[in-house]
């Protein structure tokens, strides 16, 4: 038998392990005593010791013979102690941060373990980007793994990329370090529109997705409001084992429950659908193993003043479940799911990733955190040293647009009134309204509606091309000012709304000098920013904490200044432009109807 250094390793880690258990002479390199072990197999909780030796756990039961002179004893003193939590789906770029420095702030609170989509560098970048992530996610010290995007733009035709991936860039993203699978196949969200429009993208789909499952790589789904017939298309299209994000219902999660859709409970900063999804469970006591916990965007601020995981698992519930089995949600579901087989529960021979709950497990603070066996946090505080990374400068210059002035940004008309297609936000939803109003028209052009919160939007092309999407929003309240971002998801263009079109230009233009980030404008003077020169996504010329404090500034700036009543108004504009969500969106190429798969006319008459 031929094998490798890698199994002969192994060979010799696990026998160390067999003899510390077995042998008198043997002991345990540490020992948690005294806790509240919660068992995410059997679902139950009991007190037991955990021995552990390197970076994996021997033992959970009374191990006082596995304590020996050098055994490093920690006494819990009846603490919970949970496996360390898993982040089923998210986005880095969502929090603007590098991975390193959004593990300072994420690692603290219990998360070990991420499953990042770098769709949104992948759509502005190609492979180059993901590849830049994928190198940064192997210095990791905990597990980040990539699922890589199979179809850049999600939207052919409806939107503009940076880079147009396709079934050809598969074979050589799957081969990057640290890379899991395929990521949201949004490309087929609203398969039946694609398979009336343009079919070619499915089977594009398909030979990825087919490919990925031939070689071990998993399949991540995305099917909004797909019931019966499209949602099997879709599953059939991911091939089993398919996920789902983008549940808002407790209808839909029902029907994909029974489908054998693995069902990510979103529960983001402007994405709130668990309390909705866990209806399914609490209400129609449907079996919850496909049932798991994911943030899919988070801010950073967010993380930095509640938490990560921790915090959406004391969420749930308050919902009504059983601590155990929401823990689960976070643990063994996604484990079980993503065939994460050394993680995800607390037994002989896993990882020695935990986490010590103080107080009432329902309140999920996070004392300590164990990653194989180190204690890498405590109290909040990282214990550990990550090296900050530095991306780049190739993947620094992305933002390939010219300054544009206010009449780009003008819808016309004729007349003196118009009826227009308005974008109505919803909050906390990547969802939106289709709402109909009338505006004044004037020298040709109509007139924004403050009053009636009737405000411009636009997206100007920032990937070379000289498209601008122009329209209205409805539902951002600014009385004042203009604030504008290279953050729209998926392609990433500039996004923009304000009050007039002065201001909207400025903003836009100071993106573009900046090579991407955030602008706030008012009275024609740039009040605030936030470079993003990583793609026009990210930063790496500040650490997690900085960016928290800077964006939370930011906000209380759109507030205080510009009239904005709600929360997370940069992430809510991002979403605007994300075509694979109903109803209606905005892209680079107009106003977008993402459930007929068409671009239509923002004046009606």
């Amino acid at each position: 038998m031929n094998l490798s250094q890698e199994e002969q390793n192994l060979i010799e880690e696990r026998f160390r392990a067999i003899e510390v258990l077995l042998s008198p002479q043997k002991f345990a390199t540490k020992v948690l005593k005294n806790a509240r072990v919660v068992n995410v197999l059997t679902r139950e909780i009991y007190r037991a010791d955990i021995a552990i030796n390197g970076k994996v756990i021997l033992m959970i039961g009374d191990c006082n013979n596995l304590i020996g002179p050098e055994t490093e004893v920690i006494d819990l003193n009846g603490k919970y102690v949970t496996p360390a939590f898993i982040d089923a789906h998210m986005h880095f770029e969502s929090a603007m941060l590098t991975i390193t420095e959004f593990t300072r702030i994420s690692l603290p609170t219990g998360t070990t373990c991420l499953i990042c989509d770098p769709h949104e560098i992948g759509n502005v970048l190609g492979p180059e980007g993901v590849r830049a992530m994928a190198a940064e996610a192997a210095l990791m010290p905990h597990h980040v793994f990539l699922r890589i995007p199979a179809l850049t733009p999600d939207s052919p035709g409806l939107e503009t990329p940076g880079y147009h991936i396709t079934s050809r860039e598969v074979p050589e993203m799957l081969s990057y370090p640290s890379v899991s699978g395929i990521g949201e196949i949004q490309g087929v969200s609203a398969i039946k529109f694609v398979f009336a429009h343009n079919p070619d993208v499915i089977k594009d789909t398909l030979a990825s997705t087919i490919y990925a499952r031939s070689i071990g790589k998993g399949v991540d789904g995305n099917a909004p409001e797909l019931f019966g017939a499209e949602l099997a298309a879709h599953i059939i299209a991911g091939g089993t084992d398919v996920s789902c994000h983008e549940t808002t219902t407790k209808e839909e999660a029902v029907e994909k429950l029974r489908y054998g859709v693995y069902m990510l409970m979103r529960q983001g900063s402007t994405q709130s659908n668990m309390p909705e999804c866990i209806r399914a469970i609490t209400e129609e006591k449907l079996d919850s193993r496909r049932a798991i916990l994911a943030t899919d965007d988070m801010l950073a601020e967010d993380i930095a003043k509640t938490g990560h995981m921790n915090d959406i698992i004391r969420r749930t519930i308050r919902e009504g479940v059983d601590p155990v089995e929401a823990i689960q949600m976070a643990t063994i579901n996604p484990a079980t799911w993503l065939g994460l087989k050394d993680i995800g529960v607390l037994a002989p021979g896993k990882l020695a990733d935990i986490a010590v709950i103080e107080g009432e497990l329902k309140d999920m603070n996070v004392s300590m955190v164990f990653l194989g066996g180190k204690k890498v946090a405590e109290n909040g505080k990282l214990l550990i040293d990550i090296p900050s990374y530095t991306y780049p400068d190739q993947v620094k210059h992305s933002v390939k647009r010219g300054h544009i002035s206010p009449s780009d940004l003008k819808v016309s008309a004729k007349g003196d009134k118009a009826k227009v297609r308005v974008v109505g936000l919803i909050l906390d939803q990547n969802l939106t309204d289709a709402v109909e109003a009338e505006v004044k028209v004037v020298d040709g052009y109509c007139v924004p509606d403050l009053e009636n919160d009737i405000l411009p939007m636009c997206v100007v092309g920032r990937h070379g091309q000289p498209d601008i999407g122009n329209g209205f929003v409805k539902g951002f309240g600014l009385k004042c000012g203009a604030i504008a971002e290279t953050v729209s998801h998926d392609t990433h263009n500039i996004i923009v709304m304000g009050t007039n079109y002065e201001d909207m230009a400025l903003a836009v233009n100071h993106v573009i000098d900046m090579q991407g980030g955030v602008a706030v404008v008012k009275d024609g003077k740039v009040i605030g920013d936030l470079p993003l020169r990583v793609a026009g996504l990210i930063t790496d010329e500040m650490d997690a904490f900085t960016l928290s404090d800077t964006m939370a500034r930011l906000t209380e700036l759109v507030k205080t200044e510009l009239g904005y009543k709600a929360h997370a108004p940069f992430m809510h504009l991002a979403f605007l432009s994300l075509t694979t969500s109903p109803k209606w969106k905005m892209t680079d190429k107009g106003l977008v109807d993402a459930n007929n798969y068409c671009v239509i006319p923002v004046v009606i008459e």
